[in-house]
């Protein structure tokens, strides 16, 4: 069992749902992201999604895009980053998802990115523009690496949600409405209808993401799901800080609020 999948059992015996903050990793540098990510564990966040900066992110918003390019300025690299993930893990067992974009894998080698995946302490992938026919070789090297492929689906039609989450594992990303990332005021998906689609064809947990900025907004939606995703809203805090120490101090304070709405249903 790895360690996402401890997670969600845990949290389920406890009747409470995943927080999963985003960070890109590299913005503002490296060792700021070592201490983000242990704030936002002690904060109360269950699995944290770092982002592999990239030029053309295809499925960000603004926000997140802005902060992959100060990330890519300052020399990020997969294999920086795979360094920082073995510090990371030398102090906390929280469950760490890379959000990647296809080619970086291509170019770094498809096998190797999913071996330093398992060697670094990364439990799963998330690559949001993954070709359907590559989807397979993934899916072979992640079961031989106990690296989950974990698929980022949005609503759609129900033959391709069962295509997506075929052999899927650690959990499915569900995407809360169509359109690139970014903090919104309301979610206009008919949510029901779409998530017990989902639940048809996976039994795997599913957290929604995109488009939630508040905890107010995750307390209307945690009875959809197991687990929510934030993103855009945390990596606004970091640009907006002065200096680490506010930095943290404000992710910390935000990813705690979201948390306490999540806790016993």
């Amino acid at each position: 069992m790895n360690r996402i999948e401890a997670k969600f059992n845990e949290l389920k015996d406890k009747n409470e749902k995943a927080m999963i903050p985003f960070v890109t990793a590299g913005d503002p540098d490296l060792e700021t992201t070592i201490e983000l990510v242990n704030a936002m564990e002690k904060a109360g966040a269950d699995i944290i999604e770092l982002g592999v900066p990239y030029s053309d992110p295809l499925a960000d918003g603004p926000t997140i895009q802005a902060s992959s390019q100060r990330s890519l300025k300052n020399g990020t690299t997969i294999a920086k980053i795979m360094d920082t993930v073995k510090k990371i893990r030398l102090s906390t067992e929280v469950p760490l998802v890379y959000l990647v974009y296809y080619n970086s894998v291509f170019n770094y080698g498809i096998e190797r990115f999913i071996k330093d995946c398992n060697e670094v302490g990364i439990d799963g992938v998330i690559i949001p523009d993954l070709p359907i026919e590559e989807r397979k070789d993934i899916l072979t090297l992640g079961d031989k690496y106990n690296v989950a492929l974990i698929p980022l689906i949005a609503p759609t039609s129900k033959e391709r949600i069962k295509n997506i989450v075929k052999n899927a594992s650690g959990f499915i990303y569900c995407v809360s409405t169509n359109g690139v990332t970014g903090a919104r005021n309301e979610i206009k998906t008919d949510l029901n209808e779409y998530m017990s689609t989902v639940a048809q064809y996976a039994e795997i947990p599913k957290a929604l993401g995109f488009g939630i900025s508040s905890a107010k907004m995750a307390k209307e939606l945690k009875a959809y799901c197991d687990g929510i995703i934030i993103g855009s809203a945390i990596v606004k805090k970091v640009a907006e800080a002065k200096g680490k120490d506010e930095t943290i101090k404000n992710v910390m304070d935000f990813v705690k609020e979201v948390k306490s709405v999540l806790k016993n249903n």
